[in-house]
This record gives C-alpha cells, sequence and structure tokens, in this order.
C-alpha cells in the first residue's frame, strides 16, 4: 500500500530535519564561539556544519534506505547531492574568500572616511570539513529516520 500523506514521508522528514539540526548546530556553535546569540545563523548560509550538505545527504540516505541505490529516485539525490556539496565547497566558498578581499580592499581604501555603501556578505560558503561533518550529519539523521 502506498502511503500519499506528506506528514508520512521519512525521506523529506530526514532531509528536513537534518537542515534543521545543522542550523540549529550552527547557531549554538556560534554561540560558543562568539559569546553572543546571533539569531540570523537560524538561517543562513555558510559556517559550521553545512546544512546544505545534511540537507542533501539526508535526502540520498533516506532514499536509498526506502526506495534501494539502484532506483531512479536515489540517483537523482546522489547526483543533487554532490553538485550541491561541491558547490558549498567550491563556487560558494571563493566567492565568501572573494568578498572578504574586497571588503578589507574598501575598507583600506575608504580609511577615516564615510562609505556608505553595504559590506558584503563573507559567509557564504564552507570549506571542506564544514561540508564533510554536515554530509555526516545528513548520513545519520537519513538513517535514524529510517529504521
Amino acid at each position: 500500500m502506498v502511503n500519499n500523506s506528506l506528514f508520512d514521508n521519512r525521506v523529506l522528514w530526514a532531509a528536513v530535519l537534518a537542515w534543521a539540526i545543522a542550523q540549529i548546530s550552527k547557531t549554538i556553535y556560534e554561540v560558543i564561539r562568539e559569546r553572543r546569540l546571533l539569531l540570523g545563523r537560524l538561517v543562513s548560509s555558510g559556517g559550521m556544519p553545512s546544512s546544505h550538505s545534511a540537507l542533501v545527504t539526508g535526502l540520498a540516505t533516506a532514499t536509498a534506505r526506502i526506495v534501494g541505490i539502484g532506483s531512479p529516485e536515489f540517483a537523482i539525490a546522489a547526483v543533487l547531492a554532490g553538485i550541491v556539496m561541491y558547490d558549498a565547497a567550491g563556487v560558494r566558498r571563493a566567492v565568501s574568500i572573494q568578498a572578504r578581499i574586497l571588503n578589507q580592499m574598501i575598507d583600506e581604501a575608504f580609511q577615516g572616511r564615510p562609505f556608505a555603501e553595504k559590506r558584503l556578505r563573507e559567509l557564504i560558503g564552507h570549506t571542506p570539513f564544514q561540508v564533510f561533518v554536515g554530509g555526516l550529519l545528513g548520513v545519520c539523521i537519513g538513517l535514524l529516520m529510517t529504521v
């Protein structure tokens, strides 16, 4: 019997729960590191662990457990996970580094003079370790949600 209830979709809930736990963990990590609560971390990108990686590995792991690793659904989830994790540690990390350098250049160029433009967001991407930890979290949640 096929269950068509959104609330019973363990694959979806594994992905969402992995993302939520990663975002909450990221916020707690920042509280410990910065000694202040930044509620914006609950919905922001970048930082430790990667919530993008947690979400897609939770999705892929739960999909593998529910429909099998030979299924087209798992193939789609695995390819999506690879792309997202590569992007988080590659392209988005490069953007973060460039933003940090540009902000530093602007600070140095306008030192002592007012500058009205907004600073670029520097925390966008992830280090490979942050992606790995997020991925590991997602695998664990995907396994737990499909027991």
